[in-house]
């Protein structure tokens, strides 16, 4: 599974899936500056299964029915790798299950 960490999440974030996932980031994709809707469209062009992000805000601002892929927003109270580590089984379990492309907000 391709996955694609937003610019606000930790890059060593991306250490604690499974190594069957590929996981870039909004960085090293060179997409920091891109907006939220041309992000999405760029990750799915580029065979993206899920985008990782702590913008709590993305989900008003785009279109959930038409998300080119998964969107998983993770809302802990800090964003910190500290505070984002313990929501990784959760983000497993959305990506592990079939489910409809949408957002999925994973709270602390």
């Amino acid at each position: 599974m391709k996955l694609l960490l937003d610019e606000q999440v930790p890059r060593r974030l991306s250490r604690e899936f499974p190594n069957n996932f590929e996981i870039k980031t909004a960085q090293e994709m060179e997409w920091s500056s891109e907006r939220n809707g041309a992000l999405l469209k760029l990750a799915a062009e580029e065979g993206f299964d899920a985008l990782i992000t702590a913008d709590k805000n993305m989900e008003y601002q785009q279109n959930s029915d038409a998300l080119p892929l998964t969107v998983i927003v993770l809302a802990p109270l800090f964003n910190r790798l500290s505070d984002l580590i313990p929501l990784i089984p959760s983000v497993l379990g959305v990506l592990e299950n079939e489910r409809p492309k949408r957002f999925y907000r994973i709270d602390a």
